[in-house]
């Protein structure tokens, strides 16, 4: 289907049942949105998957002249607003990745979750890129063609039909689409923007990426607090169709913890939560005596609850963060005050909380939590 949307005609495939949560996937550079087609037909059966092309690709309109990535992702914006959706998960590959970051930088209350796959906040040295834009106008999208493969999968793939399916894309990806989206990618740095999100967020990239490399991924892994991280091994840059199983099983992990058992779904809510080095704290200091308490605790409160439909994740958070308040569990409370930061709830929506618990639990149980608060707070920074 095609949208009219930021005065753009925007190439749209939705799959997936009416009403299921939404998950929007942004392709990568020089490709279409069916480099996203195996994740789509698996992830279909549990979401309502809307992947776009992206201005100046596939069968979008081309706008000649330098993009920008801020631009890109309104476009994004755009299609969502133009379905009617309110919020959505929100997975990228390489530029797509970067749009994704800016999109969640600039309408985090839109994005119930990030995946990030092979890309990074910024990709220099913009030279490159400028290079690049300049050899396609002038000769077309074949003078790239080879050494963009070469980067694009792992030498073992390049012959394969998958392979050459992506060539073929490159390929028929207008000159000018490519040359403006290689200008927006020399002018982009999201390090700031990205190191501000807190919504749970998935990275993915292959080990033998040399474009993103695995450094970029770990760098996007420390500016998001609560971010978990997969390195598929013997996988390039378009993981997504050389190692789609992979990627599948991947996002499919992190968006659909119910398709796990209770323990292993709730172990995956519980880091996303409360963080990686929290939980690996937490599982290294078990020992038998405490055992089966921290098995009961993961099964029953984070995989039995914490994994429902619904109630967004923010929500929860306030509404945990409001009964260890009035409960006086202090402890609880600052545990759940620093995962507000994973969990979208901000400092304002925790102080509008407390005066809630003030006045339905008492101000000497608020006036309690609101120092302990403060106190997380001012330890986060």
């Amino acid at each position: 289907m095609f949208l009219h949307a930021n005065n753009l005609d925007i190439h749209v495939q939705i799959d997936g049942p009416k009403g299921a949560a939404p998950l929007l996937l942004v392709h990568s550079l020089g490709t279409s949105l069916h480099v996203w087609d195996e994740q789509a037909a698996a992830l279909s059966r549990s979401f309502r998957v809307i992947r776009a092309d992206l201005r100046g690709h596939g069968l979008t309109t081309l706008v000649p002249g330098p993009g920008s990535i801020a631009q890109y992702a309104q476009d994004m914006l755009a299609v969502l607003d133009a379905l009617g959706i309110q919020s959505a998960h929100v997975g990228g590959l390489s530029i797509g990745g970067v749009v994704a970051q800016s999109i969640a930088f600039q309408a985090p209350a839109r994005v119930r979750s990030l995946i990030l796959c092979d890309t990074a906040m910024v990709l220099p040295p913009p030279e490159g890129w400028h290079a690049r834009a300049a050899a396609v106008r002038q000769d077309g999208m074949a003078v790239l063609a080879d050494a963009v493969m070469a980067r694009w999968v792992t030498p073992g793939f390049l012959t394969s039909p998958a392979a050459m399916g992506l060539r073929a894309m490159l390929l028929r990806t207008p000159a000018e689409g490519y040359a403006g989206a290689a200008e927006a990618l020399a002018a982009a740095d999201l390090t700031a923007d990205t190191a501000t999100l807190t919504m749970p967020t998935l990275i993915i990239v292959g080990d033998q990426d040399v474009a993103t490399p695995v450094t970029s991924a770990y760098a996007m892994h420390e500016a998001i607090a609560g971010s978990r991280l997969v390195v598929l091994p013997g996988a390039a840059h378009i993981p997504t169709v050389e190692q789609p199983d992979a990627v599948t099983a991947a996002m499919r992990g992190f968006l659909e913890p119910e398709t796990l058992n209770d323990h292993e779904a709730g172990m995956a809510v519980r880091r996303q939560v409360l963080g990686e080095a929290h939980v690996d704290r937490a599982v290294a200091n078990t020992t038998s005596f405490d055992e089966a308490f921290q098995h009961f605790i993961t099964r029953t409160a984070w995989g039995g609850v914490w994994t429902r439909p619904g109630l967004d994740r923010r929500t929860r958070s306030l509404l945990t963060i409001a009964l260890m308040a009035a409960l006086g569990h202090h402890e609880e409370l600052k545990l759940h005050v620093r995962a507000s930061r994973n969990t979208g709830a901000t400092p304002e929506d925790v102080a509008e909380v407390l005066i809630q618990v003030a006045a339905y639990a008492g101000i000497p149980a608020a006036n309690a939590a609101v120092r302990v608060a403060k106190e997380i707070f001012g330890e986060m920074g």
